[in-house]
């Protein structure tokens, strides 16, 4: 027993004498790195390695298990990677995200060059709230962004890249003017190319491009017409949304030639003052048969937004949003009781929802 307690003693002693403890004889380089300077390089690079491993496996699954209502558990264990590799804070700065990211938007560019829709409309997923939906006549974009807005230069997509998508795409809709839904690079690329923009007067206004974007008018209710190259009409809804009081946000409805409606609602969220615009959500499909509804996992009642709707699928996105503090960017897994959300109700209810990542499509079938 004096033998133990003797060794005891002497552990405790060098675990808390001023000189070297244990684990900072672990330590070999105390000295900051990079991207994370808090960390040493050693650290930064085991954070990148364990970043490719995570991220390999995840285009292993999602090869395998593309997006679909009802999703297995192997598609959810590849977003909880995701999510695991994405809630560091220098995620955007590190080359394995970084090469997920462009590899994620390279195939949707590819798809986007040799796909054509039939009766069918088939909806990519880029980046945040970034969504484009093809059907037999038009391609629609919603909130496209590069990715800067992860505040990363090397996340963010080269112009080359954009121009692609911007290629493929007829005309693009802005919510509103946070940056990581409007992409002035984005837009003036469209603008470049003889396709319209459409956005708030919030978007831009002290600036030139300003004056080259179309902005409509923000009624509920009011059907407007917004004529297209080679005489394509599309019929829209603006309605009046909000991101609470910090900008008016634009939720575009628009319908297609075919007949095939589709709802993009940016950062709409209801609280406060703002709760007024259930007035007219809770309203939607008694006027109108929604096909494609394309929300924010994140608003307060995501649940009552899609009743509200009422459509045939829900697509939800704003998950991931690198520029956003960690806690910030919305998990694949929700955190619905610490930000108090009702996601997690949503996928279990009677609504048809796929959930997608980057660079994935889904097609729907009217």
């Amino acid at each position: 027993m004096k033998i133990f307690t003797g060794f005891l003693l002497i552990l405790l002693f060098g675990l808390f004498t001023p000189g070297k403890t244990v684990a900072q004889s672990m330590q070999k380089h105390k000295e900051g790195g990079l991207p994370d300077p808090q960390l040493s390089q050693k650290d930064n690079d085991y954070l990148d390695r364990q970043a490719s491993v995570f991220l390999d496996s995840v285009k292993t699954i999602l090869a395998v298990y593309p997006p679909v209502i009802h999703e297995g558990r192997e598609r959810g264990f590849a977003k909880l990677l995701m999510d695991a590799v994405f809630h560091e804070k220098f995620a955007a700065f590190r080359k394995p995200g970084i090469d997920f990211f462009h590899t994620q938007a390279d195939h949707l560019i590819k798809e986007l060059v040799k796909t054509n829709a039939d009766q069918d409309a088939i909806i990519w997923k880029l980046y945040n709230m970034g969504f484009i939906v093809r059907t037999k006549s038009v391609t629609l974009a919603f909130d496209l962004v590069g990715g800067a807005s992860s505040d990363s230069p090397d996340f963010a997509l080269p112009a080359e890249a954009m121009e692609q998508i911007v290629k493929q795409c007829d005309v693009l809709f802005i919510s509103h003017k946070h940056h990581d839904h409007a992409d002035k690079a984005m837009a003036e690329k469209f603008l470049e190319q003889g396709k319209p923009v459409i956005a708030p007067e919030e978007v831009w206004k002290d600036d030139p491009i300003f004056s080259k974007i179309t902005h409509l008018e923000r009624r509920a209710e009011k059907t407007q017409k917004l004529k297209l190259a080679n005489n394509r009409t599309l019929d829209l809804i603006i309605y009046p949304g909000h991101q609470l009081t910090s900008a008016i946000n634009n939720v575009s409805m628009v319908t297609t030639p075919e007949g095939i409606t589709v709802a993009h609602t940016g950062d709409q969220i209801n609280e406060g003052d703002m709760m007024g615009d259930f007035d007219w959500i809770d309203r939607v499909a008694k006027n109108h048969k929604v096909d494609i509804l394309m929300p924010n996992a994140w608003t307060t009642d995501i649940f009552r937004i899609v009743r509200g709707f009422n459509p045939a699928l829900v697509v939800p996105g704003h998950e991931l949003e690198l520029g956003h503090t960690v806690w910030d960017r919305l998990p694949y897994w929700g955190d619905d009781k610490y930000l108090e959300l009702n996601y997690a109700c949503l996928k279990k209810s009677k609504y048809p929802v796929v959930v997608m990542v980057w660079g994935e499509c889904y097609h729907y079938n009217p």
